[in-house]
């Protein structure tokens, strides 16, 4: 199960957070720095899988941005990995038309993972919703 995608740029400030399972607005940020020090830490010629506490973190760099996203011992490693290069993928194709958006950013993301599991992964299904609104907006 997935328990949180964070997206960060290179000095460690957190871009996008999203949490599936609850944890306090206290304890949040000096999680976020911890695993994002833990994350930033490591050569490029490391794996990308880190053992954190009691969960593991999958991260993938592109550019100056780390997508970091913490997951139980039972998930694959390798399909979250794959999940976040998807994720990549879809912000891409949707955002090269348009002007990047937050907002855009996490309607994708609750499409893409809901409740801590993949749900979607189809770039065209992930999309539609945004292509609908933007339809609407456009008359």
């Amino acid at each position: 199960m997935i328990k949180f995608v964070l997206m960060v740029n290179r000095q460690g400030q957190t871009r996008l957070s999203r949490y599936y399972q609850p944890v306090e607005l206290s304890r949040r940020a000096a999680l976020e720095a911890d695993v994002v020090r833990c994350c930033l830490s490591r050569k490029k010629d490391q794996c990308s899988f880190v053992e954190y506490k009691d969960f593991k973190l999958v991260y993938r760099q592109y550019a100056a941005l780390y997508i970091v996203v913490g997951v139980t011992d039972s998930e694959n490693e390798l399909s979250i990995y794959e999940l976040v290069h998807n994720f990549v993928e879809v912000l891409d194709k949707y955002f090269s038309r348009i002007m990047f958006n937050l907002d855009r950013v996490h309607v994708i993301l609750d499409e893409m993972i809901q409740n801590g599991h993949i749900v979607e992964t189809n770039k065209s299904r992930v999309l539609a919703p945004l292509t609908a609104l933007d339809k609407m907006a456009d008359g």
